[in-house]
Parts: C-alpha cells; sequence; structure tokens
C-alpha cells in the first residue's frame, strides 16, 4: 500500500495489487507580493561589517550595528535617521571605507595576549576588557564591555603560563556554552607570552573609519565577488536605495543601469546649494532619462541632529526615500508631507520656488522638497517624479509598481518551469498558470492597488508548434491607477450668474 507524490510513479505500468496513494497538491497556487519597504543605504559608519549588507529596524539596532550618526558627509547612519523619522522601518544597510580603516586593539603584558575590535572603526576606541580572578578557585574572567552594548563575560577560564592566555583567547573568539557564546566585539590572538595575568582593565585603541577620502567611486563599488558598495545590494530584495549625499553627476547612470536591472528605485542627488541651470545641464550631460531614478535637486536640508546636538545641512535623500519606502507601491511620494526637517536652503533665505522655477524642474525630471506644498505649509516632495522623459512612466507609481509586479512574478512563476504541457484546450498547466496570475491581479484590485487588467495564457497565444518547441507563454496587461496632479477648478462668479437656487427662487 505505497504513499507517492503525484507524478513519482507511473500509473500506467503498475503490476502487483495494491492500493496506490499519490498526493497532488493544490491546484489553485496563489502568489504573495514581495516587500516593497526595503530601502537599502549605502554610506560610512564608525564600526561593523564593510560591503555585506545588514538588516536594520530602526536606530537602535543601527546604533548596535554600526554605531552612531556622524556629523560628517556620506554618513549612513544620518540616512537611515532620517528614513526612519518618515515611518520607514526596514534597511538594508552597506558599509564602505576609503581603504584606512583600522580596527582597533591593545597588547597585554608584553604579547601575552591581543584584543583586537571585531570590526575596524573609531567605535572600537570605546571597547575596554577587564581581566580579574574568575568565581570558581584558581580561576580567571574577562568581562568585554563598549558602549551601548551588554557587557560580554567569560568566567571559569582556567590554566597557567602560555595555556591560561590561549584558553582565555578561544573562550572569547569561540564561546563557553550555549549560553556564553562567542564574542560579539572583539578577537583575541594569544601571543607568546607565559607571565601570569595581572587584574587591570585595558582600552583598545588606534581604529579608524576609513572616511577620511570617500567619493562616488567608493560607493558604488564593485560588481565582482566579493562585491562592494552598490553592488552590495544585489539579491536582497531592495526596492529603493541610495547613495549617502553621493552629490557626483558622472555616478548617475551607473547607478541607472544598477536599478533596472535590479528593479530598485535609485534615489540621487545634486550638489548642495546647486542651481537650476546647472542642475539642468548637469542632467543632460549625464544623459540619464529613466524610470529607475529619482533625481532630487540640490537643495540641501537642514535637519537637527540630536545624537550629535546641531543643525545640519544633510541630503534629501534619506527623507524621500524615507516617505516613499513607507508607501504602497502604487502611491506617489508627490504631496507627501516630510517630517523632521527645520528648513532647506532656500526656505531659510525666505524664498519659495515659482511656478517658472517648478516648471523648468518638472520638465527636465528633476524633483524637489519645497515649503509649502500643495497640501499645505509644510515640507514634502513637489513633483512625485523620476528622470524619465516620457509622461506616461514618469511617475514614482510607475517605477515602483512595474518593479513590484515584475519581480513578484519573476520570483514566484518559476515552479511552473518543467511541468508537462499539452496541446489540448483544457491543458492543467495553462489553466494553472493563468488562474495563479489572474487570482493576483484580482487580489490586487481588490486592495485597490490597481484598475483593471487582462490575462490570457491559452492556445489563443501558445501555438502547437511554440508548445512543441518548450514554450509557454502568459500574457498580461495591466492599467494602473492614475495620481491626480493636477486638480482644475473651473468658477464662475458675478451677479448674473445663473445657480440651481436662484433658478427655483425665480420660480
Amino acid at each position: 500500500m505505497p504513499v507517492s507524490q503525484a507524478g513519482s510513479i507511473n500509473t500506467t505500468a503498475l503490476i502487483v495489487p495494491d492500493i496506490y496513494v499519490q498526493i497532488l497538491p493544490p491546484q489553485n497556487t496563489l502568489i504573495n507580493g514581495l516587500p516593497t519597504n526595503i530601502l537599502g543605504i549605502v554610506g560610512t559608519a564608525q564600526w561593523g561589517p564593510v560591503n555585506a549588507p545588514t538588516t536594520i529596524g530602526d536606530m537602535q539596532g543601527y546604533s548596535q550595528a554600526f554605531g552612531a550618526v556622524q556629523n560628517r558627509k556620506y554618513d549612513m547612519g544620518t540616512q537611515v535617521a532620517a528614513a526612519v523619522l518618515q515611518g520607514a522601518n526596514n534597511f538594508k544597510c552597506v558599509r564602505v571605507t576609503d581603504g584606512t580603516d583600522v580596527a582597533a586593539s591593545v597588547v597585554v603584558q608584553t604579547n601575552c595576549i591581543t584584543f583586537t575590535s571585531k570590526y575596524t572603526g573609531t567605535l572600537g576606541n570605546g571597547i575596554q576588557v577587564t581581566l580579574s580572578t574568575g568565581s570558581a578557585a584558581n580561576s580567571w574572567r574577562a568581562v568585554v564591555s563598549m558602549p551601548n552594548r551588554q557587557p560580554e563575560t567569560f568566567d571559569n577560564i582556567t590554566g597557567t603560563g602560555a595555556a591560561l592566555w590561549a584558553n582565555i583567547a578561544n573562550a572569547i573568539n569561540l564561546g563557553q556554552s550555549g549560553l556564553r557564546g562567542p564574542s560579539q566585539i572583539i578577537v583575541a590572538t594569544a601571543g607568546s607570552g607565559t607571565t601570569a595575568p595581572t587584574a587591570a582593565t585595558v582600552s583598545l585603541t588606534g581604529g579608524t573609519d576609513g572616511a577620511t577620502t570617500i567619493t562616488a567611486s567608493v560607493l558604488l563599488g564593485q560588481d565582482t565577488v566579493p562585491r562592494k558598495g552598490m553592488y552590495a545590494l544585489r539579491n536582497t530584495f531592495t526596492s529603493i536605495a541610495l547613495l549617502a549625499d553621493c552629490d557626483d553627476s558622472t555616478s548617475w547612470t551607473t547607478q541607472v543601469a544598477f536599478g533596472l536591472f535590479e528593479g530598485i528605485y535609485m534615489i540621487g542627488v545634486g550638489p548642495a546649494g546647486d542651481t537650476i541651470a546647472n542642475a539642468v545641464t548637469a542632467k543632460a550631460t549625464a544623459g540619464i532619462d529613466s524610470y529607475a531614478m529619482k533625481l532630487l535637486f540640490g537643495d540641501w536640508i537642514y535637519w537637527q541632529d540630536t545624537v550629535n546636538n546641531v543643525t545640519r545641512l544633510v541630503s534629501p535623500q534619506g527623507f524621500v526615500a524615507g516617505c516613499l519606502a513607507n508607501l504602497s507601491p502604487e502611491q506617489s511620494s508627490l504631496n507627501k508631507q516630510l517630517f523632521g526637517i527645520v528648513g532647506t536652503q532656500k526656505s531659510m533665505q525666505n524664498l519659495q520656488y515659482s511656478n517658472a522655477e517648478l516648471q523648468t524642474l518638472a520638465q527636465a525630471g528633476i524633483d524637489v522638497v519645497t515649503n509649502p506644498i500643495p497640501a499645505g505649509s509644510m515640507f514634502g516632495v513637489r513633483i512625485g517624479h523620476n528622470t524619465s522623459s516620457n509622461p506616461v512612466i514618469n511617475g514614482d507609481n510607475y517605477t515602483r509598481m512595474t518593479n513590484y509586479l515584475a519581480y513578484t512574478l519573476n520570483g514566484a512563476m518559476g515552479k511552473f518551469v518543467g511541468r508537462v504541457q499539452s496541446t489540448q484546450k483544457n491543458d492543467p498547466l495553462r489553466r494553472q498558470v493563468d488562474a495563479t496570475v489572474s487570482t493576483f491581479m484580482q487580489n490586487l484590485i481588490d486592495q485597490n492597488m490597481i484598475d483593471s487588467f487582462d490575462n490570457t495564457c491559452d492556445l489563443t497565444n501558445n501555438s502547437i508548434s511554440r508548445i512543441g518547441l518548450g514554450y509557454l507563454q502568459d500574457d498580461l496587461n495591466v492599467r494602473y491607477l492614475s495620481i491626480a496632479e493636477k486638480l482644475i477648478v473651473n468658477m464662475q462668479g458675478g451677479q448674473p450668474v445663473v445657480t440651481r437656487a436662484s433658478t427655483a427662487a425665480a420660480a
């Protein structure tokens, strides 16, 4: 009485009389969309892994993984903080350095043991290791402490001479039990010294961030393994990304190419204090005209940095990217309030954009943060467009919804490859493909995320010859919801104007 999965036995070649139970998979396959709130940020930090995408949910998590917000250009924490103020809560953070970063360290008792911070950066200079007598007789304890982290205690380490130092190193590097795992703060290296330990607290020194000569090239990184910089975000399901404060126009085309390939909406920016004429020229010279990037005008933002207790001029990228990450993909950043802004370079001079200036930016495919916005006296995104000159595809909603649909289908429909297909009209595989796609699209309609759709997967778009060659084609047309960008109110006023009320009174 064998039980098997459907398709694993040949039911036309059974010989032994018996009961054969086949487990059939559900015929209705459902699709769950990919997340659209993952924001990738590339920049510098004072601690943490380099060129390794790290998932962060809030500023506390950022502080533990990468240290504090730094008052400097290209700082990753600054952009994370700005995005968190807009409600963003799912980050892929990639720390980059200029190659001069150094891990803090200290040598104890003339080469008896060396303690080195797990990561490079100045935060490692705050690490301390305390050696003292252990809880058990004739044993030692090592306590590793670091700002904003729970101390790590390695207790009851025994031995003498070089063996003791080796045991201390092993306890720190390998852990002591399931309850006390390896250190997440330092790495210990036993030396050749044999002197008995002296109870003391030592501090690690010499750590550097490697953030002195950051350029667009460093932020972009390399696309060969091991990937670095922006390219470390490949295959992370990031939906929006920015290179912190990267105002170098020569990087824009590379960012666009990456965004198109990965389905990521790249948020670019011009240099602080830019002029509109220069911004238009820079974009034209760079030759970017694509839905894959949103380019922000170089009217940078004054932001109250509570960590460093200073009002700083920072790039608008984090504010806008955080807003988009907190919106459903059918939405636009247009006319959405941005939070945490003290002012912009223009608004702090009590200046506002004229209609002519906004028209110039919009025609060039450059967006800008202004106050006021149509919703009122508040800071917000004024245009809601990407860099494309095609009015059919230049909205934020086009970029985000197109990427959402394309990459969701790409990730979900692979299960149908390798299945059998017939030339019969009611072929089960084509019916299942059609039903799977159509059900997902109907769910989007029910959630008011798209306007309408048509889906076809039958013999009308799968000829017998194509089926014979191994092809299976599904044709999907989707009408997106429109963004109301221009509201026209026609008003007729005056004493002779005829209204329904005046007509009724005359009667």
